[in-house]
């Protein structure tokens, strides 16, 4: 074969694999990140997410009300998201999610239920929010 012929193969067999893998066997899992409001009595909570690379915007979230993000983490498990809560005169940071403690943790579904005194991620087998962390 031709050096051109063994160029275009590699070329077409890429596209394929591209195409029609779509790339997953390099890929992580989608993951979905679920964030309630549990600040209590009534309280709205003001929320904004961010990684390196993508700004998730501001949102408000009613007691009670629920904001869900997805993404895939990268191959290298580097993926980090974290987020400003705020209510009354209250403001907080904290790292929702860190592929390095998460990926084991909670897997594809991460559920946060977010407290006055911190978040707490919802334990994949008790189905309770046990899983508690301090503020940044």
């Amino acid at each position: 074969m031709s050096p051109f012929g063994r160029y275009m193969f590699s070329f077409v067999l890429l596209v394929f694999l591209v195409c029609f893998c779509d790339g997953s066997i390099f890929q992580n899992d989608r993951v979905t990140v679920q964030i309630t409001n549990a600040v209590g009595g009534g309280v709205g909570l003001n929320l904004h997410c961010k990684s390196k690379d993508d700004d998730l915007g501001y949102h408000f979230l009613d007691a009670g009300g629920s904001y869900e993000f997805r993404f895939r983490p990268n191959f290298f498990l580097t993926t980090l998201f974290f987020c400003k809560f705020e209510w009354g005169n209250e403001s907080h940071w904290f790292d929702i999610y860190d592929a390095k403690r998460d990926i084991l943790r909670c897997g594809t579904e991460c559920n946060w239920q977010i407290y006055r005194s911190g978040p707490c991620l919802q334990d994949p087998v008790t189905k309770k929010y046990n899983l508690c962390d301090d503020w940044h």
